[in-house]
């Protein structure tokens, strides 16, 4: 089982920058995709973006297209989620999740995520 640790959130204004990271242990995190998702109020948990286990395949929501950046460093087991021009309808939780299988194929269906973070605030005022 890996375990995951969110930090980086915060609040920032709209046109602003906010980087996350995932830090994780337990189960080889070099051999899993991972993915970063988002649960704003009232809404459901959706998905932002996911990269392959040696980072050869990037993807990305349409919201988040342009906008953010993910990356992982698998030296430090960490996987960051740089995100730019902040829009007020970014503001959610952001989770991290670690893919259900070695085999990911760029699922955006959470259910292909098995390990999950606490997840970070992120506030963007208008």
């Amino acid at each position: 089982q890996v375990q995951l640790v969110e930090s980086g959130g915060g609040l920032v204004q709209a046109g602003g920058s906010l980087r996350l990271s995932c830090a994780a242990s337990g189960r080889i995190f070099s051999a899993y995709a991972m993915g970063w998702f988002r649960q704003a109020p009232g809404k459901e948990r959706e998905f932002v973006a996911a990269i392959t286990w040696n980072a050869g395949r990037l993807y990305y929501a349409d919201s988040a297209k342009g906008r953010f950046t993910i990356s992982r460093d698998i030296a430090k087991n960490t996987v960051n989620l740089q995100m730019n021009s902040l829009k007020p309808e970014d503001t959610a939780v952001y989770y991290c999740a670690a893919a259900r299988y070695t085999y990911y194929s760029g699922s955006s269906d959470s259910s292909d995520f098995r390990s999950w973070g606490q997840g970070t605030q992120v506030t963007v005022s208008s």
